[in-house]
């Protein structure tokens, strides 16, 4: 799961995106625009709110993931997003343009060229071998033959089903099928792909072999992907960004890391509690920033002893004059450098200590803290600076459900060390 630079191009826009279903839309919408409940006005028009005024961006190149239970409306906003399902109020924008306001002809274009669409059917037709299938958007669209053959073939392969193009859709098993219609989507070579529960008809073993094929294309393609799940575990593995709807109403946008620690309404909070936080929660969310940093070759022994007395810790973290984490020096060593008269810390240094990324996990982590005195150094994986530490305590909390008592018990521990 990647972090996205949020200075990346936004890809897709959606602004107060609404779907109602039922015959009288405009009265709805003008309740629904007065804060009338979803409840009350099925009960007064007749009328089913679909998606209440979704709001989100989609960066270029990211994987943002779509989900709810069954009835919330992710399925439905997705096919809004092409206008498989039409708007009843709200803009969706492809780059600049409004895609609610194109003509039937540049809609279908832009089905073709631009966007692409992965279903939980695999649809898939049963007359046409599997490169076929896999080239018959290309068909649809107009290409030649041979091009689109090609395009087909180059799909195939990218999916991992190279010597199978000859044959047809039964003669394959369901996650082969899947990958079909993944191939298909690939062949268009369009900007964005939508994928509506891609994955849920399959058995979990291919189901989580198809997340992984999936990440592994994208690492390749750096396609824009909206993903729609019910699954939550489905959507922390693969998600960029996880946004969670209830009843037509997006509830919270984030990473899974953010939506776990910071969880924006009682809802998010239910959803969210059984998740296994020790593969989601990352160093960077634990770690403190600015630590007290002695430099080996500005600091001596004396001017260590202050820092640490000012700073109240018995051992700080070293870097060089690269600003390069070095390890660590500890009170007592450094008190008898400055007995025997010694003006650096070389000889008090520690550098076998372990150093981690700022993406490592709490599960991660936990094997490193064993036998292990010293904070967890987060450094950066381009330049080795260090950017925070990460202590036991932290990573022993987080990866268990501890009552008050013994938290503190386990932060006495953490000070005697």
């Amino acid at each position: 799961m990647a972090k996205i630079d949020k200075e990346k191009k936004v890809k897709l826009r959606v602004e107060n995106l609404t779907l109602i279903f039922g015959k009288r839309k405009k009265e709805a919408l003008a309740m629904l625009n007065k804060g009338v409940s979803k409840e009350e006005i099925l009960r007064k028009t007749k009328c089913t709110v679909g998606v209440n005024k979704a709001n989100f961006e989609v960066y270029e190149g990211e994987i943002f993931v779509v989900m709810g239970l069954s009835g919330s409306g992710k399925s439905t906003l997705v096919r809004c997003l092409n206008r498989l399902n039409e708007p009843t109020a709200g803009k969706v924008f492809f780059g600049e343009e409004d895609i609610t306001r194109k003509g039937n002809k540049e809609l279908q274009d832009t089905r073709r060229h631009e966007m692409s669409m992965v279903f939980q059917k695999f649809g898939l037709l049963p007359h046409k071998t599997i490169l076929e299938n896999a080239a018959f958007g290309l068909e649809l669209r107009g290409d030649p033959r041979e091009e689109r053959e090609a395009k087909g073939m180059k799909a195939l392969e990218t999916v991992g089903l190279q010597g199978y193009e000859e044959q047809y859709p039964s003669e394959l098993s369901g996650g082969m099928q899947q990958r079909v219609g993944l191939a298909r989507a690939l062949a268009n070579d369009t900007d964005v792909l939508l994928m509506d529960e891609a994955f849920s008809a399959l058995d979990p073993l291919i189901r989580s072999d198809m997340q992984d094929e999936l990440l592994e294309i994208q690492k390749k393609l750096k396609k824009t992907i909206v993903f729609i799940t019910h699954d939550l575990d489905e959507a922390i593995k693969i998600g960029d960004r996880i946004a969670i709807m209830k009843d037509g109403v997006i509830e919270q946008i984030g990473t899974a890391e953010e939506i776990l620690t910071n969880p924006a309404s009682e809802y998010v909070e239910t959803f969210v509690e059984k998740v296994d936080r020790k593969t989601v929660i990352t160093a960077e969310t634990l770690m403190f920033r600015k630590p007290t940093l002695l430099q080996l070759q500005k600091d001596g022994p004396m001017q260590a002893i202050r820092k640490m007395r000012s700073a109240g810790l018995d051992m700080l973290p070293v870097e060089d004059e690269e600003r390069v984490f070095k390890g660590y020096v500890r009170l007592n060593d450094v008190l008898a450098l400055s007995k025997a008269g010694e003006n650096s810390l070389e000889k008090a240094l520690r550098t076998q200590v372990p150093s981690i990324y700022k993406e490592y996990t709490v599960e991660e982590m936990l094997p490193l803290i064993s036998g292990n005195i010293y904070p967890l150094a987060v450094v950066s994986r381009e330049t080795g600076q260090l950017l925070g530490l990460v202590t036991q305590t932290s990573v022993i909390i987080e990866s268990t459900r501890y009552g008050d008592e013994e938290v503190s018990q386990l932060k006495e521990k953490a000070n005697e060390i």
